[in-house]
């Protein structure tokens, strides 16, 4: 089927492609107790994922001396590093994924996660040649400021308003939406359904099944 809206589909890594919202969650709760601090619940750790990590930690639990939180990014750091390997894609993720590629469509990643982590996380999955560029919150600027979108178009050749970013965090959406980019929520990662709807994405999808299938018929 001919491309009908986009050239450029970026996608969210944690939550959106991977399933690894509840390892991180527990991560950050671990390295909060590991320090003595208070343990944000699930809800706030939750919030932040999509964020760089020292901007994830300040908002999981605000308010700190500001020493606690490079000890916090060791621990989770610590804490991920021993359970990432146990980490999947989300079923049918894969299958997605090639599908767009032959049919032409650019693919790339923009990230809360480090490089160093990203490109760990690829290769496990067995995907490093899948994309054609990523961009990590440790290159430059952290979502949802509008970087991350305007250094991937540039470094493809894409326009602005042919790109689609998908994301399960409003992170993900307001740096669609700072960017001049479109915008697909998925429901099945960090942020609420509610959340998600509030930003008026395109579409919302409550599986990669459903996600997979949007952009065939409409992307």
């Amino acid at each position: 089927m001919a491309r009908k809206q986009f050239d450029l589909i970026v996608f969210d890594w944690d939550g959106t492609l991977m399933d690894s919202t509840s390892t991180i969650v527990k991560c950050i709760q671990a390295s909060a107790r590991d320090l003595g601090l208070p343990v944000p619940n699930n809800e706030a750790a939750s919030y932040v994922i999509g964020l760089g990590l020292q901007d994830a930690m300040q908002a999981a639990i605000p308010d700190l001396d500001p020493i606690h939180y490079p000890r916090m990014v060791e621990r989770y750091r610590h804490h991920y590093l021993g359970r990432d390997h146990e980490l999947t894609l989300f079923d049918g993720a894969r299958e997605m994924l090639d599908d767009l590629a032959a049919q032409g469509y650019f693919l790339a990643v923009a990230t809360g996660k480090s490089r160093v982590g990203l490109n760990r996380a690829m290769n496990m999955a067995k995907l490093l040649s899948v994309f054609d560029a990523t961009r990590c919150a440790d290159e430059t600027f952290s979502k949802p400021h509008p970087a991350m979108l305007q250094e991937l178009t540039r470094e493809l050749g894409q326009d602005m308003r042919r790109t689609l970013m998908i994301g399960d965090t409003t992170h993900d959406l307001q740096m669609a939406i700072s960017a001049g980019a479109a915008g697909v929520a998925v429901r099945y990662g960090a942020h609420s359904a509610a959340e998600l709807t509030a930003l008026n994405p395109l579409f919302s999808a409550g599986s990669v099944s459903e996600l997979h299938e949007w952009l065939i018929n409409n992307a």
